[in-house]
């Protein structure tokens, strides 16, 4: 799945500044063409062009090919990693959990549906989705050992399988709409208060 341009076009034209509203429509259109059912090998960039309002070069000018493109999008979908408020464990967990969700998670897990078969055919676009989540896995990593050194959280604690816990389940709900029982504003504490139950020291 790789794309080659002109090394003109890989580079924003200097002094050109970068438009926020055009790389939101761009990244926007990435995700409505995903959500609506395209896989990430039918998305073209002309149909990204066609659908933000904006020209090829546009979209040259700011991604040298549509790997990077499609990480962008995937990187918007998680927004930026929170302040955490520090004061438990429980209080940081909650922070993050509701960090990795969205209004937008029906939509989303459409996007995600369609990505997870180039992510285990393609090695370069999974080593690139990787680095987008990796940032995020590793805070949680750092939550989850200052409460282990802290006597928060069990010594035997398993981080990695933990992890997997808090992810799977909004992953999980976003994917397939699973009628949890649970609001959108309760799902962040509830899963957070349920995995501690087995992992408090």
């Amino acid at each position: 799945m790789t794309s080659t341009v002109p090394a003109a076009q890989e580079r924003k034209a200097p002094g050109r500044p970068r438009n926020a509203q055009a790389d939101e429509a761009i990244l926007d259109a990435v995700l409505a063409l995903m959500s609506e059912g395209q896989s990430a090998t039918a998305v073209s960039i002309e149909a990204v062009a066609a659908r933000a309002g904006v020209g090829k070069a546009t979209i040259y000018r700011r991604w040298p090919n549509k790997e990077s493109l499609l990480i962008d999008a995937v990187r918007s979908m998680k927004g930026p990693i929170p302040e955490l408020p520090g004061a438990s464990v429980r209080d940081d967990l909650i922070a993050m959990v509701t960090a990795n969700r969205s209004s937008r998670s029906r939509e989303f897990g459409k996007v995600t549906a369609c990505l997870l078969p180039e992510l285990q055919r393609d090695a370069e676009l999974s080593r690139m989705h990787h680095a987008v989540m990796e940032p995020r896995r590793e805070v949680m990593r750092t939550i989850l050992r200052r409460g282990i050194a802290g006597g928060e959280l069990r010594a035997d604690l398993n981080i990695e399988l933990t992890l997997l816990m808090l992810s799977g389940p909004s992953m999980m709900q976003g994917l397939f709409g699973i009628d949890t029982g649970v609001t959108d504003d309760d799902f962040p504490t509830m899963l957070v208060d349920s995995l501690l139950r087995g992992a408090a020291a």
